[in-house]
């Protein structure tokens, strides 16, 4: 455990805050967050951070409670595992999850803990960390679709003290950016956090010069203690007092051929608090898919989902974490035995929102949203340049994909977008600049969304060219099982991926595949899976339904199949004949489900290979516990 060295040892003093200063001091570190997000845009050099903002922000108090943040990670547990003192310009950096009681999950996610303070005393904790977009390893970007431990996944930085009182330790730095393939960026990515932290840490100690550290920290208790009292009572409105329910979901494989790995949450809960259950688990993975997450985080997880769906100007922050107890397993998929792969872990972080969704919903199915698109799926690029002013220069690409966003009581869901709402695409001319490749197409596919009297976003096809020769390497998932849909809404079309080859070949890929060859003029075809729906269909406004026809978003096939409207190819709707379809559709669909999950497990992989083109996975293995390290 850490030790914090302070020469202000007199404890602070409590007092009463108005409630505009505590507005004030409310939107000073909403600021302040944004804030270092902008610090850290403006000096990273990776477009995985600098386009497209893979990047998580915090700022906590003096115990490591976060206060404002961007879904946060875990300072008390990082702490937890440090051994060492931390003073006044230490700055520590990470990116070994098994070290610091999985605040980050995987080895690409650097992390930066920086302690604020003033007058002698810690007054909180600025962090942040970001994807590197390669660290090592036996594959560009560092993300082995096979990989079986972490050692395969590149560089693991055990806690350290990258600034001791000030000092950069450069010999450690040198020796770190000599693992990985692009020092230049890394090394940018890397003074863009420490510089967004210590922004951070300015701001915090204006508003102690201020206000006076005991109106701050005091203001502080205030914004944690009204979080608590806010979930207390939303968790009361939404769940039954000593009622249990329960909630499943997939993994469609874990890139190693096994697969799909059920996923399954309990909830019970008893007076005031929740408790979530992860003991009906999944067997840890073979590959890196597994998800390591820790009690903290589960519990912000599941907070910021309660809060976005049912108040969403509730700041989010640690308060509520006393509410919320939590069961993980050992020797599973969330907490897996060292030295587990994890670079594929994305997929677990999605699945755990539609987790919450499924568990949300069963009682309130008012507010339930379909399954969407609950991932980050990678796309990397990389190799040598072959001939012209460049030949022999190294190129890297690592981007994020977007898909459907699901249908939701408020409306539809976006077409083509991120899960992560700070996510942005990286631009189609940017991309074709600094890279060898054309963007041929980007467009939505019609049809992928699932239909509901909501629709669910629909997926994308992006189209690459490329130009020079290199290996591609994909982080996907949703091939297998389909983005469920709610309360009458359909599913959700699976993703797909295959390259046409410059001879007109078609290679089918695999969701999860590294080191696949390129040449020019072959195209891969990225398709994204689409959000499931919410509602009956059948009460969508046919009017609504031609208009997507003419725009592209639905087919005419899908319009007389999913929506029971028929309308020709410009939109024009038969009324009669759409009356008709619809009744011929409710005569024979019987009862509608609050939740259509598609076909059965057993079906899906039965007519796995005809439909997909992959051969279907095997039932996943139990892994043996590894020696503690």
């Amino acid at each position: 455990m850490a030790t914090i060295i302070e020469t202000a040892t007199d404890p602070v003093a409590k007092t009463s805050v108005d409630p505009v200063t505590l507005d004030i001091i409310e939107n000073a570190l909403r600021n302040a967050r944004y804030e270092m997000d902008e610090v850290l845009f403006r000096t990273a050099l990776s477009p995985g951070i600098r386009e497209q903002h893979d990047e998580f922000p915090l700022i906590a108090d003096p115990s490591g409670k976060m206060v404002v943040g961007q879904f946060g990670l875990s300072v008390p547990d990082f702490l937890d595992n440090f051994n060492g003192t931390v003073g006044d310009g230490d700055i520590l950096l990470t990116s070994d999850p098994y070290a610091c009681g999985a605040a980050i999950s995987h080895a690409n996610d650097w992390l930066i803990v920086l302690p604020i303070f003033h007058s002698g005393r810690v007054v909180g904790w600025s962090s942040m960390f970001g994807h590197m977009s390669d660290v090592g390893g036996k594959t560009p970007s560092s993300m082995p679709a096979d990989a079986r431990t972490i050692f395969e996944e590149g560089v693991v930085i055990p806690p350290f003290k990258l600034y001791d009182q000030g000092t950069l330790n450069e010999t450690a730095l040198d020796i770190i950016l000599n693992q990985v393939r692009m020092p230049d960026w890394n090394r940018a990515d890397l003074n863009g956090l420490v510089a967004a932290c210590t922004t951070a840490s300015r701001r915090i100690v204006e508003l102690c010069d201020r206000f006076g550290v005991e109106v701050y920290l005091s203001a502080l208790d205030a914004l944690l203690d009204r979080n608590y009292q806010a979930m207390k009572v939303l968790l009361a409105t939404l769940f039954v007092d000593g009622e249990t329910i329960e909630f499943s979901d997939y993994i469609c494989d874990d890139g190693c051929g096994y697969g799909p790995y059920e996923l399954t949450i309990k909830l019970t809960r008893h007076g005031e608090k929740i408790h979530l259950d992860f003991s009906e688990h999944a067997p840890q993975a073979v590959g890196p898919i597994n998800y390591f997450i820790n009690e903290n985080l589960v519990r912000m997880f599941f907070g910021i989902y309660v809060i976005t769906i049912a108040d969403p100007q509730i700041l989010w922050n640690d308060g509520f974490y006393p509410l919320i107890d939590v069961t993980i397993p050992d020797n599973s998929f969330w907490k897996p035995a060292y030295p587990a792969a994890l670079n594929g872990r994305n997929h677990g972080i999605g699945r755990v929102f539609d987790l919450f969704g499924g568990l949300l919903g069963q009682n309130n199915p008012e507010i339930l949203n379909a399954a969407g698109f609950s991932s980050s799926p990678h796309f990397m690029y990389s190799g040598h340049y072959d001939g012209g002013p460049r030949d022999g220069e190294w190129f890297q690409l690592y981007s994020i994909g977007f898909g459907g966003i699901p249908g939701r009581p408020i409306g539809d869901g976006p077409d083509g977008h991120s899960l992560w709402p700070s996510f942005v695409n990286i631009p189609c001319e940017y991309l074709e600049s600094y890279y060898p490749l054309r963007v041929e197409r980007w467009e939505t596919l019609p049809d992928t969304g699932g239909a509901g009297v909501h629709r669910g976003g629909n997926g994308v096809d992006v189209a690459y060219y490329f130009e020079q020769p290199g290996t591609i390497a994909i982080h996907d998932d949703r091939w297998l099982t389909y983005p469920w849909g709610v309360n009458g809404g359909k599913p959700g079309a699976r993703g797909r991926k295959w390259i046409v080859r410059k001879n007109g070949e078609i290679d089918i890929l695999p969701s999860k595949i590294h080191d696949a060859p390129v040449y020019p003029g072959d195209v891969l075809h990225f398709v994204t899976w689409g959000g499931g729906g919410w509602g009956d269909p059948l009460t969508r406004d046919p009017e609504l339904v031609a208009l997507e026809v003419r725009r592209g978003l639905v087919t005419v096939e899908g319009a007389t199949g999913g929506y029971g409207v028929v309308c020709d190819d410009q939109g024009v709707v038969d009324t009669a004949a759409t009356e008709t379809r619809r009744q011929e559709i409710r005569s024979g669909r019987g009862e509608l489900q609050t939740f259509d999950m598609g076909p059965s497990i057993a079906e899906i992989l039965e007519r796995c290979e005809e439909e997909t083109g992959l051969p279907a996975p095997k039932p996943p293995v139990s892994v043996a516990r590894s020696a503690a390290r």
